[in-house]
Parts: C-alpha cells; sequence; structure tokens
C-alpha cells in the first residue's frame, strides 16, 4: 500500500453501521475492536427491535445506538444508518461477527483508488451451507448478465460506499435482507464504479436470521425489479428472443411436416414482436425517468 493510499484512508470520515437484532453476544467484542483500529470513525449500531441487551451492550461501548420500536428488517435498519450517518464513507457491516475489523482497510484502499463501491467477496469457504453457496453463485451470474459486469458476490453485506452516491439509491432499497441485491445493481447500472476484493467470513455467532427459501425467492425478484428497472430490453429482449426461436422451430416443424403455416405459429411471432416492442418502450421510459431524477454537476 503507497503512502498517499494510507494517507487517504487516515484523512477519510469514517461512519460504521451495523445493523442488529438480538446480536448482544458478538457485540461484546466487536464495538470494543472497531474503536480501537477506527478511534476516529463514528460507530453506528442499529437496533432493529432486538429483545436481548444488544441496546446497552453497544451503548457501554461507546458506540451510537439508534433504536426501531420493533423490527423493520435488515434493510430498514441499513436506511436508518444512512440517513443519520455524518461521515462521508459509510461502512456497512453485519454485528454477528462473520466480518473482520481488520478486512476494513481493504476496502478503503480500494476506495481511495477511485472506486465508489468496495464489496467483500465470501470465498466458497465462508458461505454458511452448500445450498446457500449454490443460491449465490446463481444469483452472481444472473445478476452479471442483467448488469453486464462480473458481479462476485451479490449478497455480501461488507461493503465501504461514498455516503452521497449510496443515499441516491435509498428509496429503491427493501426493507429486508436483499439490500446489497438492490444497491449493487443499481450502482452497477448507474454507471458507478464498483469493485471487490475476497475475504473470508467467520462462523457468526447465534442463530441466522436469513430464511434460505423465503429470502432466496425474495433475492431473485430483487434482480427482476432491478433488471427491469434499469435494463428492460435486456430481460424482455431474452423473453422475446425464446418466443421469437420457438415459433421459428414450430414452423420448420410444420411446413415439414405438413407444408403449412400454422396459427399457432403466427401467434409465437407475433407474440414475440409485442415483447420487443414492451420491452423496446419501456427501456424509452427508464432512461427518460432515470436522466431527468439524477441532476449531474
Amino acid at each position: 500500500m503507497t503512502q498517499s493510499i494510507t494517507n487517504q484512508i487516515q484523512n477519510m470520515d469514517l461512519s460504521i453501521i451495523l445493523p442488529c437484532l438480538n446480536e448482544s453476544a458478538s457485540l461484546k467484542t466487536l464495538i470494543p475492536r472497531l474503536k480501537q483500529t477506527y478511534p476516529k470513525a463514528e460507530v453506528i449500531i442499529v437496533n432493529d427491535g432486538s429483545s436481548d441487551d444488544s441496546a446497552n451492550i453497544a451503548t457501554q461501548a461507546g458506540a451510537k445506538v439508534i433504536s426501531h420500536p420493533y423490527s423493520k428488517g435488515n434493510g430498514a435498519a441499513i436506511k436508518t444508518g444512512a440517513r443519520t450517518a455524518s461521515g462521508d464513507i459509510l461502512i456497512f457491516m453485519d454485528a454477528d461477527g462473520q466480518h473482520d475489523p481488520q478486512d476494513i482497510e481493504k476496502l478503503l484502499a480500494k476506495l481511495a483508488r477511485g472506486h465508489d463501491m468496495v464489496v467483500g467477496a465470501r470465498s466458497a469457504n465462508s458461505q454458511a451451507s452448500f445450498g446457500r453457496w449454490c443460491a449465490n453463485s446463481f444469483y452472481n451470474k444472473l445478476s452479471s448478465w442483467m448488469v453486464g459486469h462480473s458481479v462476485s458476490d451479490l449478497t455480501s453485506g461488507f461493503r465501504a460506499v461514498k455516503a452521497d452516491k449510496f443515499r441516491e439509491f435509498l428509496y429503491l432499497l427493501p426493507n429486508g435482507f436483499s439490500y446489497p441485491t438492490t444497491i449493487t445493481m443499481a450502482f452497477f447500472r448507474a454507471g458507478y464504479n464498483v469493485s471487490y476484493i475476497p475475504i473470508v467470513a467467520h462462523t457468526r455467532l447465534g442463530k441466522s436470521h436469513i430464511k434460505l427459501v423465503r429470502d432466496g425467492v425474495r433475492f431473485l425478484l430483487i434482480i427482476f425489479k432491478i433488471g427491469t428497472l434499469y435494463a428492460p430490453l435486456k430481460l424482455f429482449g431474452a423473453f422475446s428472443l425464446s418466443f421469437f426461436m420457438l415459433g421459428l422451430s414450430y414452423y420448420i416443424y410444420t411446413f415439414t411436416t405438413a407444408g403449412r403455416f400454422t396459427n399457432m405459429g403466427a401467434l409465437l411471432f407475433i407474440t414475440s414482436i409485442l415483447i420487443f416492442l414492451i420491452g423496446l418502450v419501456s427501456e424509452q421510459i427508464t432512461q427518460l425517468l432515470y436522466s431527468s431524477s439524477r441532476k449531474e454537476p
């Protein structure tokens, strides 16, 4: 790491945000480590309706605590923390002890080289289970195709990001666990610089709040939602091509076997054209809405 990068990191105004739901066991050691490693940073614990002693432990450890009266979800806690934070750089990490505070420096070093968001990408060994690894691999490949960039870890909650750019997309973020999915794809589609660094996620303390099937379906829906919001023609184009190829195959079959062009073949071709036109119109509307919603300096 060069001296200039080191100086930039030391001069960064940091806010470290940890959404928390019943994580008292890990906070006892995590907050002191954060305070020791980054004594000038603002450490914010967003207590999302915890029923244990998380809020008191965080307060005693010197963190700034913001409490929700009831559990609103991980994404809601992230939004609360982002609105409250005073730093120019936001660090998001889990409060369950999975993320190592020593890895924050790696994120900041990458950020100092001109990136707008840097994400800690977990290795296969860091996945909670084989099923979780398979699901995340599928999400990564699908989202990479949707946004046209390599997505190494779509669902990682460990990231450093420029505060002003992150707040542009607060209105898009869901209240559940799929906030990383949304913000990652939004940054890519907005043309911001996103990078990944490999990390090792440790075994969490306590029980995970993520439900594989329920939240997996939500992640998938979010990918398509953001994809259609920023690049609808890419999604509609794939469906249009599928119907066109199906119609072409059916036409070849009916022509070779019966020597005629059937109504079903015509229906498939017309459907492919209509889907493409819907995607084209959606693309134009999206570009107009997105261009008008952003104010360039």
